[in-house]
């Protein structure tokens, strides 16, 4: 479900990802890629300010940004709120926090499919993890402007949802790209849709053999 749906402001926009490990952020970060922005995994939050200032300053070439901002640096995840509080103190850039989240349980499976260790329980047992890293994001989690919970979503699913949140910030143009090539050299790697249409040549052919046959049968009989 999707909590507190923001309204995008004008200017500069800057998304922070944020959320319990193992619920999706890499997916939610790669989806705002695809749709133009400007990503950072794993920024220290001491240096967003900085960071704010750089996007001021590039006059609107960087406009959409993206932030992962996760526990892994958890020596500097304090600051992420006065971070915050100074963006929206001394730049005109609309700032959103996107938080995701899942279950215990489903956290708990996700790491036994990928073997993975959790960051804050390396040696220990990956619930053990969770339960901390939950209580540490409490109040985050509840100052961020929509939370995302990815318990019962698919990889696609999450994709999909990311990307009719904020597809109002990309270009709604369509591009479609028409490539000829010959099958005797292969397929073109990066195509989504092949169509043979060497029986059109063939038709063509035909048609052409037909029309010479008839104006060679017409000229004949008028000898």
């Amino acid at each position: 479900m999707l909590e507190g749906e923001g309204s995008p402001g004008t200017g500069a926009t800057l998304i922070i990802i944020t959320g319990m490990s193992g619920a999706g952020k890499t997916i939610a970060v790669q989806s705002l890629e695809d749709l133009g922005f400007f990503c950072v995994d794993n920024l220290p939050p001491v240096l967003i300010p900085k960071f704010a200032e750089l996007i001021e300053q590039s006059n609107g070439k960087i406009g959409k940004v993206a932030l992962v901002i996760d526990l892994r640096g958890r020596e500097f995840f304090t600051a992420l709120s006065e971070s915050l509080n100074y963006i929206k103190d001394h730049f005109t850039i609309h700032c959103e926090i996107l938080f995701l989240d899942a279950t215990d349980s489903v956290l708990v499976q996700r790491y036994k499919e990928s073997r993975r260790r959790h960051p804050l329980a390396p040696e220990g047992m990956p619930l053990d993890g969770i339960r901390l890293e939950r209580k540490m994001l409490e109040e985050l989690k509840n100052s961020a402007t929509q939370v995302l919970n990815t318990s019962t979503m698919k990889p696609a699913q999450l994709k999909e949802r990311i990307i009719s949140r904020f597809s109002h910030l990309e270009s709604q143009m369509l591009s479609v790209n028409i490539t000829s090539f010959g099958f005797k050299y292969g397929i073109p790697i990066d195509a989504d849709l092949v169509f043979d249409v060497r029986f059109y040549r063939i038709r063509i052919i035909l048609i052409i053999c037909d029309r010479i046959r008839d104006r060679i049968v017409m000229c004949t009989n008028m000898l």
